[in-house]
């Protein structure tokens, strides 16, 4: 039996990550046949199918599930070596891969990543913009961001900016015609805005007063999955929105919105970097880390004036229905 190479490792790994052998040849760099036929000499090597494979779909069988768990802290070791030798040098390489929401990524475009990109050009930096929470360690990231709440409990979080809040908001004409509420429940008997999250689910909205906690299904004909939409649409009259406050600042500000349920509306964890502990850290994710800190008063002063994406807070993702 012939001894499988280490580009015959990362290939598995790329196509057990991706579970499609189009998205793992596009993530190496390579034709689709030439991943196929990679993936066949291995399992011909070892003499065991690693994958099923259908016209639709790429799922592990049991022995691959057992050669990824035993390969996948190995590699990322090996990677981890790589990089801390070329880093004591000076001259950081290697991929760098991180996952974030939309909002997020704009602040590190601003920000953080063309400093990064200038003291450490041998990095490739991967960037990954989605509206939906995913396992970081299973997708092949080295980090996420995330508001603080969406953080898993088993990652080290950095604080990348203040916190913030969301506000329930209406018209001055919409409150004109019916009271505005004074605790949640009131929320029922008003047409609210609704929010729609990026796993098809909908927002419950979450208050909170002197260590009291309340959520709501509220109820509306109306159903929205952009925070900057539903501010317009508060503002036209539809309904009661409940949005970050970067929103609607604006709108508040020029009398355009009313805040109501402000005393239920506390301050909550802003954006995090995040990455699990329990792995040696990558030399370029250290000093992406060490960048965001030299510059982490920029960063502050730009983040409560960019809108934080709700959609993405554990909240959100874990107590919508």
């Amino acid at each position: 039996m012939s001894k499988p190479t280490l580009s015959d490792l990362r290939a598995f790994m790329a196509v057990a990550e991706h579970r499609s052998f189009r998205r793992a040849a596009d993530f190496l760099g390579v034709a689709r046949p030439t991943l196929s036929h990679a993936i066949r000499g291995l399992e011909d090597s070892l003499d065991v199918r690693l994958f099923h494979r259908t016209t639709r779909s790429v799922a592990l069988t049991e022995a691959g599930t057992r050669l990824l768990g035993r390969l996948d802290p190995l590699l990322h070791d090996l990677d981890a070596a790589l990089e801390d030798v070329t880093g004591e040098q000076g001259h950081l390489q290697g991929q760098l891969r991180i996952n974030g929401n939309d909002v997020a990524i704009r602040l590190l475009l601003r920000t953080v990543v063309p400093e990064f990109l200038a003291r450490y050009p041998g990095v490739e930096l991967d960037l990954v913009a989605e509206g939906r929470l995913v396992d970081i360690v299973g997708q092949g990231f080295d980090a996420g961001i995330r508001l603080g709440e969406a953080v898993p409990k088993d990652m080290v979080a950095v604080p990348l900016g203040p916190d913030i809040r969301f506000l329930a908001v209406a018209s001055p004409r919409y409150l004109a015609q019916r009271p505005a509420p004074d605790v949640p429940d009131a929320l029922t008997r008003h047409p609210c805005i609704r929010q729609r999250l990026p796993s098809g689910k909908r927002y419950r909205w979450e208050f909170s007063k002197r260590g009291q906690s309340v959520e709501i299904d509220v109820p509306g004909t109306l159903t929205l999955d952009s925070s900057p939409l539903m501010v317009e649409a508060a503002i036209g009259g539809l309904g009661i929105a409940y949005v970050p406050e970067p929103y609607a600042r604006a709108a508040l500000d020029d009398g355009r919105l009313v805040s109501v349920l402000e005393d239920w509306c506390p301050r909550i964890p802003g954006l995090s970097l995040y990455f699990p502990g329990n792995r040696h850290m990558p030399a370029s994710l250290r000093a992406f880390i060490d960048t965001i800190r030299e510059l982490r008063d920029q960063f502050e002063a730009l983040a409560p004036s960019t809108p934080a994406v709700l959609a993405t807070s554990s909240s959100a993702g874990a107590k919508a229905g």
